[in-house]
């Protein structure tokens, strides 16, 4: 082992040419790599070695064992669950959080100050949404951890507004939570934090073919509470059908009543970057606390979201997330420590993929991505439109498309279609339900896509429809 240690250490510049040529290898061919494998089972799994093999033979049984049935998730076809590409900046900021290897904890201590460049990584975000410098952000892990750190704040307030500190004394109450098409994540926050998915009060949508929350619905379930504080959780895009609710309303009944505002806003919120879609989230600065995921519109490698909670609940933050019963976690020069403030102790420097690939391509390079992939969706969705095999399930409100086959007697091939259209590894969707129907859902998030691609996927499509009948 030692000896591995030293040759690899000494051939590190060898060995990250390797993986340079590998690594771009394999993203100049993503358009031509499959989007799924059918047979992706390694039959034989292998025993931990007792001196190991080193760096350059390890690189070897990896492309034997597992190179081949790495799919093009991150190409321009892979249109399952709201999967982004990595721009080139941001690959570069990601090999660079690896190499440099810091802890992101604390800004003006002596130990690692690389929450500083956190801290101007979620100003520049703020700017890109155009939201007030109001809030305090932090990067966690993906939408589920952005969802739950805000929501642990608001059980905080909760539980204030109740006369309790629920970080001390726990949950020993119903905690009301009203929300219309909330998206899993949030469900499974509720069930982390102890308030319990099943003391979710589900309001109505606005019509049949909305996501949306009814806002009248939603008055008549507060006047219901009789001035009882709860959390609202609404959405700024929805999974199948990128629904917006209407903020501006929100924002007028938050002024008649006591609740916590919470929006999930993980990849809608970038409707925000387009002159054309902003006003999809107009008065979202409003609420109190935000979720955004990097990973999906903002094109960075996984694991990558944002939170954002108001400034004024900065005390609430710390009492739910404090770590002060360490000593030799407190930095005596720090100013901030942003264990604090999120749930983990321990985080790699999340932002700088994120900060190389805002840095490198602004506001305009973020812009045209939007606009390209809601112009890609809308395509896509005309060709649905004019299909005889296919149908939409509601209109292309932005990025994603919601469809499903044309004929109704024939739903209950509907996941047959899929998995035939799946394995032929030229495009990747996710099945969904929707409006009493079995659908298919298509999000465009990628920088790559193009309408090639969309042509392609639609061939495709056909294709496979044929053999199925």
């Amino acid at each position: 082992m030692k000896e591995h240690l030293k040759n690899d250490s000494v051939n590190i510049s060898h060995l990250l040419d390797i993986i340079k040529k590998q690594g771009a290898e394999y993203l100049n061919s993503l358009a031509d790599r499959p989007t799924s494998v059918n047979n992706p089972f390694v039959a034989e799994p292998v025993s931990l070695p007792e001196y190991g093999y080193g760096t350059e033979d390890v690189i070897n049984i990896f492309n034997e064992r597992f190179e081949s049935i790495m799919v093009a998730s991150s190409g321009p076809r892979y249109l399952g669950f709201v999967t982004g590409g990595t721009t080139p900046a941001s690959i570069a900021g990601d090999w660079l959080t690896t190499i440099y290897d810091q802890n992101t904890q604390s800004t003006k201590g002596q130990g690692d100050i690389s929450a500083n460049v956190e801290f101007e990584t979620i100003k520049l975000i703020l700017e890109l949404l155009e939201l007030p410098d109001n809030f305090l952000g932090g990067f966690v892990t993906g939408a589920t951890m952005s969802n739950f750190t805000c929501l642990a704040v608001a059980r905080q307030w909760l539980g204030k507004e109740k006369g309790r500190d629920i970080a001390k004394e726990g949950v020993s109450e119903t905690m009301k939570v009203l929300t219309a098409t909330p998206h899993s994540s949030s469900v499974k926050s509720l069930s982390l934090l102890g308030i319990g998915s099943n003391n979710m009060i589900m309001v109505k949508t606005d019509g049949n073919d909305r996501e949306a929350i009814s806002i009248n619905d939603l008055e008549e379930q507060i006047i219901q509470l009789n001035n009882e504080p709860f959390i609202l959780i609404s959405s700024g895009g929805t999974v199948n059908t990128v629904d917006f609710d209407d903020f501006m309303e929100i924002k007028k009944l938050k002024e008649k009543y006591n609740f916590w505002w919470h929006i999930d806003a993980a990849f809608g919120g970038f409707a925000a970057c387009s002159e054309h879609y902003k006003h999809l989230v107009e008065g979202w600065e409003h609420a109190d606390s935000i979720t955004v995921d990097c990973h999906k519109w903002l094109n960075v490698p996984y694991e990558s979201a944002l939170f954002l909670v108001k400034e004024q609940y900065k005390t609430l933050q710390v009492e739910t997330f404090q770590n002060s019963n360490a000593p030799y976690l407190v930095d005596p020069l720090a100013d901030f420590n942003y264990l604090d403030f999120l749930p983990e102790n321990s985080r790699r420097l999340k932002a700088l993929p994120a900060w190389f690939s805002l840095m490198a391509y602004g506001k305009e390079g973020y812009k045209e991505i939007v606009e390209n992939n809601v112009a890609l969706a809308r395509n896509f969705g005309r060709l649905i439109e004019n299909s005889n095999d296919f149908q939409l399930l509601a209109p292309v409100r932005l990025n994603t498309v919601c469809f499903t086959l044309k004929d109704d007697t024939k739903q209950d091939e509907v996941g047959k279609f899929l998995k035939m259209l799946n394995s032929t590894g030229k495009v990747f969707m996710t099945p969904t339900f929707y409006n009493q129907h079995k659908g298919i859902r298509a999000a465009f998030v990628n920088w790559k896509t193009n309408e090639t691609d969309v042509q392609l996927i639609f061939e495709t499509m056909n294709s496979t429809i044929t053999q199925l009948k």
